[in-house]
């Protein structure tokens, strides 16, 4: 599928250096967003280390994800003249779709073991982690990757919804009905899984269908807290792409810029058909 994407970061109004990184490739497919995880030593390393490792993981397999795209091609060939289906379909065969979440899972812990490795040769890198929101699109599917609170939003029909979801121990709270999301709103909140605080971690791998005009929106919290309704969000993805990103930034800063702020929107243009 061919996308456009912006993406901007923005240090804040209240954080002396920028702990985030991110990353957009459209011809692999690939895009991140990590965030070094506040309070800890070296963030902007664990994140920038994380954003690489995972590119270096996934471009090694770059004939694997051609090879998906055809798939769905060759796939979307064979119904021609059948009653066509109402939605974003799956054009991948089963394997297809195991070989790229395992993809996606392996990029993400491998990263893990890596720079929580890092932190075990140089005991200045100790306790270094980050957050990481993955999108690798293959054959009109997004193959989502999540170890944190950073977060993937999808923009579709003029409606915005939150993909991923937030390891931190107050969504554990609200899940266990202990808070009210209302009440859990603004409130920051440890987070119970990131890469590199341990050698190993449970990533959350999810598959999306994709479809024409589709627009995702991969952001750290630095964002995401200040994104307190649909309307804000609706607003931001009527946007072009390319202005998108920016006004994320305006916006965050505008309420309080507390945290470094990174935004990635991402636009699918065309659908294998027409690759």
């Amino acid at each position: 599928m061919r996308t456009r994407q912006l993406g901007s970061s923005d240090t804040g109004l209240r954080r002396s250096h920028n702990e985030d990184a991110h990353l957009a490739d459209d011809r692999l497919g690939l895009f991140v967003v990590c965030d070094g995880v506040g309070g800890r030593r070296h963030g902007e390393v664990a994140s920038q280390e994380t954003v690489e490792m995972i590119w270096e993981w996934v471009h090694r397999e770059a004939a694997a994800i051609q090879a998906a795209a055809d798939e769905a091609r060759v796939a979307r060939r064979m119904v021609v003249g059948k009653p066509a289906s109402t939605g974003p379909q799956i054009w991948l065969g089963q394997e297809t779709i195991g070989r790229l979440r395992a993809l996606v899972r392996g990029a993400l812990q491998n990263a893990c073991y890596m720079v929580h490795s890092m932190a075990e040769v140089d005991a200045d890198f100790t306790g270094m982690s980050t957050t990481a929101s993955v999108v690798l699109i293959a054959g009109e599917v997004a193959i989502i990757g999540q170890v944190g609170d950073s977060r993937v939003y999808l923009g579709r029909g003029g409606e915005v919804r939150q993909l991923t979801e937030d390891h931190t121990l107050v969504n554990l709270q609200i899940k266990k009905g202990l808070v009210t999301p209302e009440q859990a709103r603004g409130r920051k909140s440890q987070i119970t899984r990131a890469i590199g605080l341990r050698d190993f971690v449970e990533v959350d791998v999810t598959v999306l269908p994709l479809q024409l005009g589709d627009r995702l929106l991969l952001c750290s919290d630095g964002l995401h807290e200040y994104l307190d309704g649909a309307e804000t969000l609706i607003d931001l993805f009527q946007l072009d792409v390319r202005d998108a990103a920016p006004a994320a930034i305006r916006l965050a800063n505008a309420r309080g810029g507390k945290d470094n702020i990174t935004a990635l929107f991402v636009e699918v243009l065309e659908s294998s058909r027409n690759c």
